[in-house]
């Protein structure tokens, strides 16, 4: 290949192996993954397997089916939402729905031209490209995935100045799995490139005690309903916060009992251990709740104020803190500050009368 200039350089270009080695995944499991559990196989393979997230499902099952029947690579898919809902496990599943591999990587290791370029010179037909947080793209990786997606084809400009030419590579038809926790942050160009937008939600009680269910058999930890369902309503509606639960839980009953099934008392004593209350709330929670209450009196009270009391950067507040006690309906928003609501009140007095 020619040397590039100006946007792709001679450093930029894709070598044999490339200087990006994504992680691929086949869809058919490893031997030893059939025989052994494996901690880090935890990870749903197929739709019926994928628990909750039914109309998520519904939808790609129908374009799954009908890429599969006319013999096309499934169009581009944009998967958004909170984090630890399973966006990269949908991603491995529809890889092996479609029985192609899936090559993984993050939009921050994409930094160089090359590694982008590296990406798509070795996709094979079909293949699945899964970018997690794809709204971290450089402008540079964005405007080269543009007809990557629309015509599976690479522009490319080659030498300097007067003898400039603009070289195109063919490339193979794939397919683009987004990830983000963040899809106002995309640009529009790159948004409207995926033929398939969906989010995903936070899960119900019912979808996230089978997930505990579904994660104690697989690692052998004997758990009765109860015990479950006691996970499942401390883990924020999140599946990923509820397997770690469940490993803590497993370590507190191997060291600390002799019990041959798990009880709720236990995973109550577990994870009151780890100070993760009834409702999902650790002490970083618990601890902005009761600032605002008994030195606010419940509030207003500003967001600078807060951090300063608390010895807390004012981000770390508002994007990891603040948004499971909005969704729970414990604090609010307001112009003039936070505030804790009824429900947050009665909460924190139950926690103290205990």
């Amino acid at each position: 290949m020619a040397i590039l200039s100006s946007r792709i350089g001679k450093a930029d270009l894709p070598t044999s192996p490339p200087f990006v080695k994504p992680r691929v995944m086949d869809s058919a499991p490893l031997e030893e993954e059939v025989t052994i559990p494996r901690e880090d196989g935890l990870r749903p393979r197929a739709f019926d397997d994928y628990i909750g997230q039914s109309s998520l499902k519904q939808v790609l099952g129908i374009a799954v089916k009908a890429a599969i029947g006319r013999g096309d690579p499934l169009d581009h898919v944009l998967l958004y939402g909170p984090p630890g809902l399973g966006k990269t496990t949908m991603a491995l599943v529809l890889a092996a729905e479609l029985g192609v591999k899936c090559r993984i990587t993050s939009a921050p290791s994409l930094e160089r031209p090359r590694d982008i370029v590296g990406l798509l010179v070795n996709l094979q037909p079909r293949e699945l490209l899964f970018v997690d947080e794809i709204h971290r793209l450089t402008r540079v990786a964005e405007e080269l995935l543009y007809p990557a997606m629309e015509d599976q084809r690479l522009d490319l400009t080659v030498g300097k100045g007067s003898t400039a030419r603009t070289r195109t590579l063919e490339l193979p038809p794939f397919t683009l799995v987004g990830a983000t926790t963040r899809a106002g942050a995309l640009s529009s160009p790159l948004r409207d490139r995926f033929g398939l937008t969906q989010r995903l939600d936070f899960y119900c009680l019912q979808d996230l005690q089978a997930i505990v269910r579904r994660t104690a058999d697989l690692l052998t930890v004997p758990l009765t309903n109860k015990a479950c369902m006691e996970i499942a309503r401390r883990c924020r509606g999140t599946p990923r916060i509820a397997n770690r639960l469940l490993r803590r839980v497993r370590d507190f009953a191997s060291v600390k009992t002799k019990m041959t099934v798990i009880e709720a008392s236990i995973v109550k004593e577990a994870l009151d251990l780890h100070q993760v209350d009834s409702s999902g709330l650790d002490e970083s929670d618990r601890r902005l709740m009761k600032v605002i209450f008994h030195s606010y009196g419940g509030g207003p009270v500003g967001l600078e104020t807060l951090a300063a009391a608390l010895g807390e950067d004012p981000s770390t507040l508002e994007s990891v803190i603040e948004p499971f006690l909005l969704q729970m309906g414990f604090l609010q928003r307001t112009q003039r500050g936070r505030i804790i609501t009824s429900a947050g009140r009665k909460h924190l007095e139950s926690i103290e009368v205990k």
